[in-house]
């Protein structure tokens, strides 16, 4: 039976750590943590979060072997409504990344996310 997107969701996010967009900035400023958006680039083009390094979902895996070769950095990943960013948390973690987080939240709430920092 296919899978509709709110189902897909809960399933994906059964398995991942959800954080809200301030402690993700709380902790990237304590733990040195990459924040990746993984949406397509022209959606990330047209609304950047500060901060964020863009590397679309389809391309997460060889991307981040590329950029991170830590497998305990602290990563959190964000999207427009978190069902990338939950299941690129999940691929992350078929390859060895130990400290994944998914930012649950609204793109509003992640461009405000620098802001948590200061």
């Amino acid at each position: 039976m296919l899978k509709t997107l709110p189902q897909l969701m809960q399933l994906a996010t059964q398995n991942v750590q959800l954080v809200t967009a301030k402690t993700a900035a709380q902790q990237m400023s304590q733990n040195k943590g990459l924040l990746i958006d993984v949406r397509e680039s022209a959606e990330h083009l047209a609304s950047p979060a500060v901060g964020a390094i863009n590397i679309p979902r389809g391309v997460l895996e060889m991307k981040m072997l590329e950029i991170e070769k830590d497998p305990e950095r602290p990563i959190y990943l964000h999207c427009a409504s978190s069902l990338r960013a939950a299941l690129a948390a999940e691929q992350l973690a078929r390859i060895g990344y130990t400290n994944v987080s998914v930012v649950s939240c609204k793109m509003d709430e992640v461009h405000k996310i620098h802001q948590y920092c200061e």
